[in-house]
């Protein structure tokens, strides 16, 4: 069965149109979809290898685990939903930032989370083919000489300029002064 989305605008505002994510792909309308960087305590990053059976990506690797926000689902909401069918680990994902991804097979909304996920893992054989843990040196080559998804290549570059946007923030910030995260 085919999953059930939300079109959203251009500025991320639910229209009130709930349509298959295969429609919402075919004709290029903009939905949600939640992916979330799992880390281990060493600051190690999962990465699998996507299953050769799924439709769209197969044998593929991912930086990121995730798929689309259904109807009436926040974007953590999902993400915490993929984290536990795709890898049986409950986990707090915590929404980082959001943005118009035009790689992949349509346009969408992004929400990329960050969580700190348990070695022990038990993917989805049906999800996921292989998975390990890199260092982000290990991963840049990896992105280099491996297949990833487009996805991948775009929430990871993307994850990266953030995180060092809040390391630079937080050295200038007095204490009690939020981080917001801008849309593009």
């Amino acid at each position: 069965m085919d999953e059930l989305v939300e079109r959203v605008d251009d500025q991320d505002r639910v229209l009130g149109v709930v349509v298959s994510r295969r429609q919402a792909i075919r004709e290029g309308w903009l939905h949600r979809v939640a992916v979330t960087v799992c880390r281990d305590e060493r600051g190690r990053i999962l990465v699998h290898r996507r299953s050769e059976q799924l439709s769209r990506f197969p044998g593929l690797h991912e930086v990121v685990v995730g798929g689309a926000v259904g109807a009436g689902e926040s974007y953590e909401q999902a993400a915490a939903r993929e984290l536990a069918e795709e890898l049986g680990t409950r986990a707090r994902p915590r929404l980082l930032f959001t943005f118009i991804n035009r790689s992949g097979l349509s346009p969408h909304w992004l929400g990329v989370h960050e969580a700190v996920v348990p070695d022990a893992v038990v993917p989805d054989p049906d999800e996921v083919a292989w998975h390990g843990r890199l260092t982000e040196p290990e991963l840049r080559s990896a992105l280099q000489e491996w297949r990833f998804t487009p996805d991948s290549h775009e929430a990871f570059r993307r994850y990266l300029a953030f995180r060092t946007a809040q390391s630079g923030s937080a050295i200038q910030k007095s204490p009690g002064q939020g981080c917001r995260a801008d849309h593009d």
